[in-house]
């Protein structure tokens, strides 16, 4: 039996929760504080690898997320937004995903969740029963069903409705689906906010891997941003609170960024249509090039399994190629430099030996899309220091586990510098160099005025909130724990 399914299974059995339903309210959009998780750490190889692993509004006036870090893989991490949930609210500090729907917090019942994460700050568990407009989601609601689509034994009438959310590495959250208010800053002017809510439906997290529960990295949830009803922003959209479009601007050079829910009218971007059916931000990727030489690309290279296309995630660090294009594209690159003494880390990462400016030394690299849309990588993006040599972020996804092997999958290390712009009303994605430093148009769709949101950095000395089945008998005594809790 599939333990995705068992695990679901067996918790179902075990939950069986009376709830009551809140009703969305009016609202505007707003802006949630994003910061780069790991600013100014030191950061390692392998940790980058792990990383990468764990995560493989009808908006009426924008919304702000406020980034912070640096968007360099030699900073490992993730980006965080600040937001509060519940009423009275509470702030919570969670990671902003694009690779993944569900937004979920850390709850009361996770025992063996720290109590403390990144640097060192104290974490926040989410209490339902703490909140005056915190409620329980049962198996026959519609949200319950489309999520789950497939009939669990178990999963009926007012059982509670539960989730078990697993990453690429085996580590996983798990627990049930709750309906609460969350507050975010509505775009009211020229950078200038307001408070507005709204009522989203989100994981209530009550076990969790231990690698998702570092002490030196935790946080209080995940932020999905991805394609599916299940998402944030879907939620809010439906109830009219935003438009199906967001857009972000991470900041290599100086850290901090920009990241907003809205219909961005300046800069203007070129775009490129999403791949239909695909569970992410897909796109068809027509050539590659390294400095002035081209090459065209089959769409066969880039199909693995069901997943088609090259997938865009800010979620993820690095850029990983299948074997065909990364292999003579990492000797195209090197040549360049014929006297170069190579070495390779922990059996994957490329380096050398290099301390002139590598702008000068090495060429861009280019990914050519659809609707002749490109983006340009430069040296001093996609190479980085490390143990006193300079690596490529580039890696072999031909080295990758079965489910992932040969994947194109474009991380960070591409998307910096550039304002990315998801448009899900028209199921594009585009994208232009630009100044993250900045700032960015934002249109009111209620009043028709336009407003300028600017980049942000949450700081880093703020109050940070932060494999797969354990054994039937571990789970059990987990379970029926939390459940008598809440009773």
């Amino acid at each position: 039996m599939d333990s995705r399914f068992f695990c679901l299974c067996f918790l179902l059995l075990v939950l069986n929760f009376d709830h009551t339903v809140v009703l969305a309210n009016g609202g505007g959009a707003g802006v949630i504080k994003v910061s780069y998780k790991f600013a100014g750490s030191e950061r390692t190889l392998s940790a980058l690898r792990a990383h990468d692993d764990v995560r493989h509004l009808n908006i009426l006036a924008g919304v702000d997320l406020p980034l912070g870090g640096t968007g360099r893989p030699d900073a490992v991490g993730l980006y965080y937004a600040k937001i509060g949930i519940g009423t009275p609210s509470k702030d919570y500090y969670v990671q902003v995903d694009t690779g993944s729907d569900i937004t979920w917090v850390n709850c009361i019942q996770c025992h063996e969740c720290p109590k403390r994460g990144y640097h060192g700050i104290e974490l926040t568990l989410y209490d339902p029963k703490d909140s005056l407009t915190g409620k329980l989601i049962t198996c026959d609601q519609e949200f319950c069903k489309e999520i789950i689509r497939t009939s669990l034994s178990g999963c009926t009438g007012n059982s509670s409705c539960l989730y078990l959310e697993v990453y690429g590495d085996g580590s996983y959250s798990m627990g049930y689906f709750v309906e609460d208010i969350v507050q975010y800053d509505q775009v009211s002017g020229d950078l200038q906010t307001k408070s507005a809510n709204g009522s989203v439906i989100f994981g209530c997290g009550a076990g969790q891997s231990e690698d998702l529960g570092s002490s030196d990295d935790a946080l209080d949830g995940v932020l999905g941003f991805g394609k599916t009803n299940s998402s944030m922003l879907s939620q809010l959209a439906s109830s009219g609170r935003v438009r199906k479009m967001f857009a972000h601007c991470l900041d290599g050079v100086n850290g901090g960024g920009i990241f907003a829910i809205g219909h961005v009218v300046q800069p203007q971007v070129n775009t490129t249509p999403l791949v239909p059916n695909q569970p992410h931000y897909n796109v068809n990727m027509t050539a590659v090039q390294v400095g002035l030489d081209v090459r065209n690309l089959t769409t066969y290279i880039y199909t693995v399994g069901d997943n088609k296309g090259a997938i865009i995630d800010s979620g993820t660090t690095l850029a990983y190629l299948p074997e065909v294009i990364y292999l003579p594209l990492v000797k195209k690159i090197l040549s360049w430099q014929s006297d170069l003494e190579l070495r390779t880390l922990h059996d994957i990462y490329t380096c050398f030996d290099y301390s002139g400016s590598v702008d000068d030394a090495f060429p861009p690299v280019t990914f050519h899309f659809e609707n002749s849309l490109h983006l340009k990588v430069y040296p001093s993006e996609y190479l980085f220091p490390f143990e006193d040599l300079m690596c490529l972020g580039f890696q072999n996804s031909g080295l990758q586990s079965q489910d992932k092997q040969n994947i194109t999958l474009l991380g960070d290390l591409v998307l910096s510098n550039k304002l990315v712009l998801y448009d899900l009303e028209n199921q594009t994605i585009g994208w232009t160099e630009y100044n993250c430093s900045s700032s960015i148009k934002l249109k009111d769709e209620l009043t028709g005025s336009v407003h300028l949101v600017g980049a942000h950095s949450l700081s880093r000395g703020c109050s940070l909130h932060a494999p797969m089945v354990l054994f039937s008998l571990l789970l059990m005594a987990l379970l029926h724990g939390f459940s008598t809790e809440l009773l």
